[in-house]
């Protein structure tokens, strides 16, 4: 009971470190655009992180839990090393500032404990492979969605006074980060969720179909909300002004973007990543004013991260499930 209890406390570290470094993610174009303060926009995301269970259902969450390795190789071990794989993942990346994805670490360290546990065949490629499919698609559909609003924005506003714009966008840019933030929580969290009740079902807490108790939903949100208020300033400025200087408007596609493709994600029950997802955005509105606008070699960096982090956390995962089993 007390191993059990310390794992759950080892997955919620990982959700709080989750919320800390997207933190990023659902404020940087707002706090770049300078609507809100990092002090106020911080306390914004984390609240619609929290609140995010009210609208979303639990379909990531149970993606998580039975769909990426063989529910019956979930144990103690394997949970430990998924764990420690991610987190050790978030700490490298958090510490040189790389907005690497969270959630791909934890999928890559699940992984990677479960094949050290069971071999390769412990595999699920069906959900392994949506969430693999997912790193290329979520990105890409984020930066053409935002490139095309982008479009749409400017040909509606052709003949507005540029400042007159601004003020307009300064107020709607309350509403898209909010969405955003949503979206983040809702996606993000679940995959905490799912980690938790595969190993409450592992030890026998839990029994019958696949299901996350309302206490575990309530920890997971609170976890990451109290993680997005104290935030990861260093990613916060790689993307919200090293990739591309942001406005307003720019700011409102982007997040808009983001949180569409977020939404739809998590009602498919697809793990996607809010850093890719929303990264791939500000480089769409970043474009659509001009290529050179895009730090192209600073987004270079970050896909580079994109690819090494499964592989990376899957590694160090295995790692954490043989140093587990030695010290049984």
């Amino acid at each position: 009971m007390l191993l059990l209890v310390g794992l759950v406390a080892v997955a919620l570290l990982f959700d709080f470190m989750n919320g800390r470094n997207d933190a990023a993610n659902s404020i940087a174009t707002i706090v770049s655009t300078r609507v809100l303060s990092p002090r106020y926009a911080v306390a914004w995301a984390a609240f619609f992180n929290f609140v995010a269970f009210l609208i979303f259902g639990l379909h990531v969450a149970s993606t998580v839990g039975t769909g990426i390795v063989t529910p019956s190789t979930i144990n103690d071990q394997v949970i430990f090393g998924a764990l420690i794989g991610a987190i050790a993942w978030q700490v490298i990346t958090g510490y040189f500032g790389i907005p690497s994805s969270s959630s791909h670490a934890l999928i890559g360290g699940l992984v990677g404990a479960g094949v050290a546990h069971g071999g390769i065949g412990v595999i699920e490629w069906s959900g392994l492979g949506k969430t693999v499919v997912a790193i290329v698609v979520s990105p890409a559909f984020g930066a053409m969605l935002a490139l095309l609003l982008m479009l749409l924005v400017s040909w509606s506003f052709l003949r507005s006074a540029p400042a007159r714009v601004d003020g307009i966008f300064r107020h709607v840019q309350f509403l898209s980060a909010s969405l955003l933030s949503l979206g983040h929580g809702g996606n993000d969290a679940q995959k905490t969720m799912g980690i938790v009740t595969a190993l409450l079902f592992a030890h026998g807490a839990l029994t019958g179909a696949f299901h996350v108790p309302f206490w575990v939903v309530l920890s997971c949100n609170g976890a990451m909300a109290l993680g997005t208020l104290l935030g990861g300033w260093k990613i916060v400025r790689t993307m919200g002004s090293r990739i591309t200087r942001l406005t307003p408007v720019q700011g409102v596609c982007a997040e808009t973007a983001g949180s569409v493709t977020l939404f739809a994600a998590t009602w498919l029950g697809i793990p996607v990543s809010t850093t890719h997802t929303i990264t791939g955005a500000i480089v769409g509105v970043g474009a659509a004013r001009r290529a050179s606008a895009v730090r192209w070699n600073v987004a270079q960096r970050i896909v580079i991260a994109w690819v090494v982090t499964m592989p990376a956390a899957g590694v160090m995962g295995a790692l954490a499930y043989y140093a587990f089993g030695a010290f049984q």
